[in-house]
């Protein structure tokens, strides 16, 4: 079966850090583009970052900027995205998804896999 696993979620204080990781299952993630989305409750669900297969391009929604870092270990064949100086706002369910094909990095329609989610909780 294909599928993605996040994990890394949890509660923590305005301010703090978080770190999510992406793993596959029955294919090789280090094949693959992956993207970071988010939805908060009662929102539609929002592009958060991306990077490319070898490393060498990331991007980022503007509400994350300076404060997210998205990278992966090829070797290890998982993603991660770094959430520093986390918000309320950035509250929400916290999903990872691969593609195969280079396409709008802010399109979920355009992606081949996705994960569950992981809650993210910010709050004091």
């Amino acid at each position: 079966q294909l599928q993605l696993e996040e994990s890394g979620g949890g509660l923590v204080q305005p301010g703090g850090s978080l770190t999510l990781s992406c793993v596959a299952s029955g294919f090789h993630l280090d094949r693959y583009f992956v993207g970071w989305f988010r939805q908060a409750p009662g929102k539609e669900r929002e592009v958060v970052s991306y990077i490319t297969i070898l490393n060498d391009d990331t991007e980022y929604a503007d509400s994350v900027k300076g404060r997210f870092t998205v990278h992966r270990n090829n070797a290890k064949k998982v993603v991660y995205l770094q959430m520093n100086n986390l918000k309320p706002e950035d509250t929400g369910v916290y999903f990872c998804a691969a593609k195969i094909i280079v396409s709008d990095w802010r399109d979920p329609e355009t992606y081949d896999y996705w994960g569950r989610g992981t809650q993210v909780t910010v709050s004091s």
